[in-house]
């Protein structure tokens, strides 16, 4: 997929809309992912941001994942994704962005070999409940050479921390994009990856 864009193209987004079509308009294409460790949110972001009706791979977790996928502060949840989310989002009129929700375990981490090919960036959500789960996850994508963003998924019963903990906690360099979502609120979601957009036209702008 076509990744070079230019800092003219930072339009606002196109507001969701029930559409199953690129516009015609659109002549470039941007693959993203939506990363992160079992249980952060991924499928709810996708899901939420979406302009089309989202591509969903989950299953019923059964008794088989016990002692394999930690599921701790997880008690309600009952499905988890076994390849991917996929969803669209049109940018602008000439720009749309391609959405892969990357499977969180690792058992399915040969699926990430595909998924992240051909990506410009990812947006990484993290858990303050359990933040030490995405160390994984940020050396995976480091890896494979693929620059992120991280946001801070605020779920009802996580305790907030300060933008900044968090930086330190994660080990992230200061040029690493790091914001607060809500993964059930679209704007929240389109406003991080905006901000992920936005980091990549810089590192893609010719340098002086």
């Amino acid at each position: 997929m076509g990744s070079a864009l230019s800092p003219s193209e930072r339009a606002e987004v196109v507001p969701q809309r029930t559409v199953e079509y690129v516009p015609a308009t659109v002549t470039r294409s941007v693959k993203l992912l939506v990363a992160g460790n079992f249980g952060v949110g991924k499928t709810t972001f996708v899901s939420s941001v979406s302009e089309i009706k989202p591509l969903r791979t989950e299953e019923t977790i059964t008794e088989a994942s016990i002692g394999v996928d930690d599921m701790a502060h997880l008690h309600e949840k009952s499905t988890t994704t076994v390849a991917m989310d996929f969803g669209r989002i049109t940018l602008n009129q000439r720009t749309v962005l391609y959405l892969f929700g990357t499977p969180g375990q690792q058992r399915f981490l040969p699926l990430w070999e595909e998924l992240a090919r051909g990506a410009l960036g990812a947006l990484v959500l993290v858990d303050t409940r359990r933040l030490d789960k995405a160390d994984e996850v940020l050396a995976h994508l480091e890896e494979r050479g693929v620059p992120f963003a991280v946001a801070v998924n605020e779920f009802d019963t996580a305790r907030r921390f300060p933008l900044d903990d968090i930086r330190d906690a994660l080990d992230l360099e200061q040029t690493t994009p790091l914001i607060s979502v809500d993964a059930r609120d679209r704007r929240t979601c389109l406003q991080s990856l905006i901000t992920l957009v936005e980091f990549l036209f810089r590192r893609l702008e010719p340098h002086s």
